[in-house]
């Protein structure tokens, strides 16, 4: 907020609509340059207007209502964000509810008329004497994003190194952006995203305006750097100027003094003390913080120095009939916080004083018309002793012309003449009153009418901001659906191709000639099975698939059971090279199922990938093998069942 209260030192714009409307094709408007001394006139469209701020760059660029210059509150924000960072967008008629020009001219003696040239002059003049509000959407906080300045791309075989030195390069700015923003001492806080070889970008926020920065918008090369005000909530109207709101002071004099201020709503707005500060110290502390109407003391007679006070801001003094009580002081401090007892006795003395003053204040606020500054008439009212109504009559440049006295009068006017006169003055008083109030009823109808206008636009706009809201969501929608299946049918593809590159290696693994088996293409493929479960066998089949005579190499056998036996029996193998031992469950359901099983060792066994080969003359001798084994086997089990059978009949005969 700008706290300049001398003359004008710079270039004010006065802007106001010349012909035309800014939702039209065409506006025109007149413009008037103010430099505190020499004005400037002309008439010029929105595009050379634009073009004439961007050359001038005024410190103000005011006018009396900003929705002359955009259509909205988003054409708004975007004509702010457009505004050389030197110039302000100031309404010299108010915030959110802003006041005829006219009014506002009549009251700070500011020549007006209804021309739109002399609109724009009256918008000038009052800009430059810090009357109205700076309109903002931007905080003073900035993001500056350090990021790539190209897409790495798909790239060949050397991607890798092209993607690293992008990296880098982001990194190196991003420290130089770093150290640029160390040197000019302002406090930011780093996000950085990094990637292979350095960062893929930098964001900085920053505690300043753009033209505060050290550093510019700019592309170049491997990296680019864009900077972004924060926006706002909303739309903010600021005062040109810190007001200095009226209050009352409590002061506690003494080796320590202490000071308290309360607002004319009873809020304690501020309290300290100090042992070293002199008067003028505390004077300028008050005079930070308000203007004093009322000072008080906690203790009857008021001291000397709460006088001296008192006389230097020309305000009403307040003392207590006898001394406070501390019992009373402590119940009307109980809800403030204070850190002695010299300003608990200060608050109680300004709070104390609000009590007595509170009824006039409220039965001055309902008097005082909505226009005028409450403040302002309570302060004339108190410290002044005059009446309301001649207060308002003063600000509005309406002062009462009272009856001049003479020195000829050639008698006394008798009681009956003297009641006359006091009653033509009242009916005058109240002529002006009606005429007044009449006034004020035309401009809040015509408030009202606008304010009519205004809903049914806003209504219109959020009836057309819903339609687009709902199309949006639906065109959201089918998009994230589309998204969705073509991430399906991508997936569904990898898989795809995925089997296609096996089914291809697989091809080639039966139709290769390697070195050492050229002549005879002594080579079976093998399926490799990573343990001996059923996942791994079916995930064996959905990779490759298992088939009736294949050979199949179990890398881990322990473990397994009868179900899981069957399960690999199931797909008939020609024979099961295994490593490690079978349990005997799996053992004897693959020979009840004649497939034929020998230690991996066995058989050479050449690994590609997922997929092996094997000789086919190992294969075959491993299988003969297992032949010779189970005829073996077959027999001692024969042999057994009979020595059973033996033993059973003897068992049976014995009996």
């Amino acid at each position: 907020m700008n706290t300049r209260t001398s003359a004008l030192d710079a270039l004010v714009f006065g802007v106001d609509v010349q012909s035309g409307d800014v939702r039209g094709d065409a506006p025109s408007y007149a413009v008037v340059a103010y430099d505190g001394e020499n004005l400037d006139r002309d008439v010029v469209s929105f595009r050379k207007l634009r073009r004439l701020v961007e050359r001038e760059e005024p410190a103000l660029l005011a006018t009396d209502n900003v929705y002359e210059l955009a259509t909205d509150r988003d054409d708004l924000v975007r004509f702010l964000r457009w505004l050389p960072g030197a110039t302000r967008l100031v309404q010299v008629t108010g915030a959110e509810r802003p006041e005829p020009l006219s009014r506002v001219a009549s009251r700070h003696g500011v020549p007006y008329g209804k021309d739109p040239m002399q609109e724009a002059e009256a918008a000038a003049r009052l800009a430059a004497a810090n009357v109205g509000h700076e309109v903002t959407a931007f905080t003073d906080t900035t993001t500056v994003k350090v990021s790539r300045g190209r897409s790495t791309g798909s790239g060949g075989w050397s991607q890798d190194r092209y993607t690293r030195r992008i990296h880098g390069n982001v990194k190196a700015r991003a420290r130089e952006v770093e150290d640029l923003l160390d040197e000019e001492n302002l406090e930011y806080e780093r996000d950085v995203t990094e990637k292979y070889g350095g960062f893929s970008n930098a964001v900085f926020t920053v505690e300043a305006a753009p033209d505060d920065l050290p550093v510019s918008q700019s592309r170049s090369g491997d990296t680019r750097i864009e900077i972004e005000r924060e926006r706002r909530d909303g739309i903010e109207f600021e005062p040109l100027v810190k007001r200095r709101d009226r209050v009352l002071v409590g002061i506690d004099p003494g080796t320590t003094t202490a000071v308290a201020v309360v607002s004319l709503d009873g809020e304690v707005l501020d309290v300290y003390s100090t042992r070293t500060d002199d008067t003028a110290a505390v004077i300028e502390w008050l005079v930070e913080r308000g203007r004093p109407i009322v000072v008080a003391a906690d203790v009857e007679p008021m001291p000397e120095t709460v006088e001296k006070f008192r006389r230097s801001f020309d305000a009403d003094g307040w003392h207590p009939d006898s001394d406070l009580p501390v019992d009373e002081k402590l119940h009307r401090a109980r809800d403030c916080t204070y850190d002695n007892d010299h300003e608990r006795d200060a608050l109680a003395a300004a709070l104390f004083a609000f009590d007595d003053y509170a009824d006039q204040f409220e039965r001055i606020t309902r008097k005082a018309p909505p226009q005028f500054d409450r403040g302002e008439i309570i302060d004339r009212v108190v410290t002044g002793e005059a009446s309301v109504e001649a207060v308002v009559r003063d600000l509005s440049g309406d002062e009462e012309s009272d009856d001049e006295e003479t020195s000829h009068e050639p008698r006394e006017l008798t009681p009956e003449e003297r009641r006359i006169k006091r009653l033509e003055r009242r009916a005058d008083r109240l002529d002006e009153k009606v005429d007044e109030l009449t006034d004020r009823l035309s401009e809040k109808d015509k408030r009202i009418a606008e304010y009519e206008e205004e809903l049914s636009e806003a209504r219109r706009e959020e009836r057309r901001e819903a339609r687009e809201r709902r199309e949006i969501n639906r065109l959201e929608r089918e998009t994230d659906r589309l998204e969705r299946e073509r991430d399906e049918e991508r997936e569904r593809a990898d898989r795809l191709e995925a089997k296609l590159e096996r089914l291809k290696t697989l091809w080639k693994l039966d139709h290769s000639d390697f070195a050492d088996v050229s002549e005879g293409r002594d080579l079976v493929p093998v399926k490799v099975i990573e343990q001996f479960t059923r996942d791994a066998i079916d995930a064996a089949d959905e990779a490759y698939g298992l088939a009736a005579g294949d050979v199949v190499y179990l890398r881990d056998a322990s473990g397994a059971g009868r179900s899981t036996a069957e399960r690999l029996a199931s797909t008939g193998p020609r024979v099961v090279l295994r490593d490690g031992n079978l349990s005997d469950a799996a053992d004897q359901v693959l020979f009840d199922h004649d497939i034929p099983v020998a230690p991996a060792d066995s058989v050479t066994i050449q690994e590609v990938d997922e997929l092996a080969v094997a000789r086919e003359s190992e294969v075959e001798a491993a299988i003969a093998d297992w032949a010779q084994r189970a005829d073996e086997r077959e027999q001692e089990q024969k042999s057994a069942m009979v020595d059973q059978i033996i033993s059973e009949h003897r068992a049976e005969s014995g009996d």
